[in-house]
């Protein structure tokens, strides 16, 4: 598939939230996560903040149409990945693998140490496929405050504790791969 990773303009913010909507329905294929797939998305205002900040991207198509995208925040020297979403129709191309790639490589360009994430646990689309890209599960006692904090709060949403995990790409130890080779500009 042709695609082409950039960073998210502001007039692509509107086309986000059904991004995200149409990426959260791979979630009705687990009965116990089946509500993720209705529940609620980022609105155009949070990403609009994104946008702002420099730190989100977008996967187009040959008419620059958004098929994906990634969004983070830089807190404590490391890159977070607050939502990382793909059309559910376009999932499985290498569109999010490419999107990791240019996140990981702002961060690598800012010297940060890390980029870190949560997610679920044991799911193909989640835990394992960030390990294939060189992200490590943090156990308990190995997560800082910041991630303590963030697993705890996504608890307050509904989110079941026991399935969610922290990961961390240290940017001294992998260099991940960029999937079916979309181009990065």
């Amino acid at each position: 598939m042709n695609a082409l990773i950039r960073l998210t303009r502001q007039d692509d913010a509107p086309a986000l939230p059904d991004i995200e909507r149409s990426s959260g329905e791979a979630f009705r294929s687990v009965s116990e996560l089946a509500w993720i797939a209705d529940d609620d998305v980022q609105s155009v205002d949070s990403h609009l903040d994104f946008v702002s900040a420099g730190l989100s991207w977008v996967a187009v198509d040959d008419g620059d149409r958004p098929l994906g995208f990634l969004c983070a925040e830089i807190i404590d020297g490391a890159l977070h990945i607050w939502q990382l979403a793909v059309l559910h129709d376009r999932q499985g191309l290498g569109l999010g693998r490419a999107l990791i790639a240019a996140a990981v490589a702002h961060a690598r360009a800012r010297s940060l140490g890390a980029v870190t994430l949560t997610t679920f646990r044991e799911l193909a689309w989640n835990e394992r496929f960030y390990r294939k890209l060189g992200f490590v599960t943090l156990e308990a006692d190995a997560l800082d405050a910041r991630l303590t904090r963030t697993l705890a709060k996504e608890a307050t949403y509904g989110l079941p504790v026991e399935r969610r995990c922290a990961m961390r790409l240290a940017l001294d130890d992998a260099q991940p791969d960029g999937g079916n080779e979309p181009r990065i500009g």
